[in-house]
């Protein structure tokens, strides 16, 4: 992948320590906005007992400088107490969520189960015309599984973004 004058480009899953405040994810959308770097997945939840800290999980891509611009300019705000990339960081796992409404009859049913069940997804809701099933896992395999379900009667995906945490003992909070 690279920009329009070549240079290379790389897709950067960055995690975010905050305070769990009024604004503070306005002003890191705004950052990215306010200077034409993409977003291409958002992710935040409270992740302390006291619901003081928040975690904000942004997949990004850009030039090595724009990501160290992107860390650099998100470390600066206030409410931030950590900003991790963990794509450089070493191993970690990414994750995401998808809810799937599949409708169809006959064939297409045992089809849609199927794949489902060779993917791992769990049916969550079901009628005599329709399926929604549940699915975790990277962002490929969900791509994959949707494009199978397109020709049986894929009808709605939800998502929520990637979720990441560094493997081992490293960790963004304390």
């Amino acid at each position: 992948m690279s920009d329009k004058t070549g240079t290379a480009l790389r897709a950067a899953t960055i995690a975010v320590l905050v305070e769990n405040e009024a604004g503070v994810l306005a002003r890191v959308i705004g950052l990215f906005s306010g200077r034409g770097y993409n977003i291409d997945s958002l992710t935040v939840a409270p992740v302390d007992a006291e619901g003081r800290l928040s975690r904000i999980t942004v997949v990004t891509s850009g030039t090595e400088m724009v990501i160290e611009q992107i860390k650099a300019q998100l470390d600066r705000l206030v409410p931030v107490h950590k900003v991790s990339d963990l794509t450089l960081e070493g191993p970690h796992l990414v994750r995401e969520l998808a809810l799937i409404k599949v409708v169809g009859t006959g064939d297409h049913r045992v089809e849609a189960l199927r794949l489902a069940d060779a993917f791992r997804a769990r049916v969550v809701d079901a009628t005599t015309e329709s399926f929604v099933f549940e699915m975790t896992g990277n962002a490929d395999k969900i791509d994959a599984f949707c494009a199978l379900m397109r020709p049986i009667g894929l009808k709605e995906i939800s998502r929520t973004g990637a979720v990441a945490i560094a493997r081992g003992t490293s960790a963004l909070m304390g």
